[in-house]
């Protein structure tokens, strides 16, 4: 409400002085991983790191709720084995809390990719820095491809959605062939 005034106030005030105004409203679009906070919204690695120091562990995937929550969402493995989600604000950064999962679904690719991180050059947050490279990070988690497990980052850039895969090994960022068709 504030913005709509102050754009109006502006306009005002540029045609009253006979001048000309073009005036733009950043309004929530999650399709850029962005919030109204514009171009100060918290990125993926910047939740990943808040998350895990709220909830220390191994982060295994950061998505952006596009579902009216808004808020990024990070999934963290503690040294036990127990998963926790971790809410973060897009806009500060601020940590909203922590959940403990209580799926208990985990089976033997959850357990083929947690060990595959275990082991890894490249983690979640460095798999997203190494891809906002290609667009603003919207989602980032594993992806086990035919028994090769990989970070699987989602971006958006000029309205146009990409899909990369990141070596665990190097971090090397190749483009997702795999849904194409």
């Amino acid at each position: 409400m504030k913005r709509n005034i102050v754009i109006a106030a502006l306009t005002a005030a540029a045609l009253a002085t006979g001048g000309t105004v073009a005036a733009f409203a950043a309004g929530d679009d999650p399709s850029d991983g962005r919030t109204a906070a514009g171009s100060g919204g918290v990125t993926a690695p910047e939740a990943i790191a808040a998350a895990l120091k709220h909830t220390p562990g191994t982060a295994l995937s950061a998505d952006l709720d596009d579902d009216g929550a808004d808020a990024w969402e990070v999934t963290v493995v503690k040294g036990d084995g127990t998963e926790y989600d971790v809410r973060i604000t897009p806009d500060s950064g601020q940590v909203l809390g922590a959940q403990r999962d209580s799926d208990d679904d985990s089976d033997a690719d959850d357990r083929a990719e947690l060990a595959a991180v275990k082991g890894a050059h490249t983690d979640a947050r460095e798999a997203a820095l190494a891809a906002a490279t290609k667009g603003t990070v919207t989602e980032v988690g594993l992806d086990d491809d035919n028994g090769t497990v990989a970070w699987s980052v989602d971006t958006v850039r000029d309205g146009k959605r990409g899909e990369w895969k990141v070596a665990l090994d190097s971090g090397k960022v190749t483009q997702d062939r795999d849904d194409d068709a």
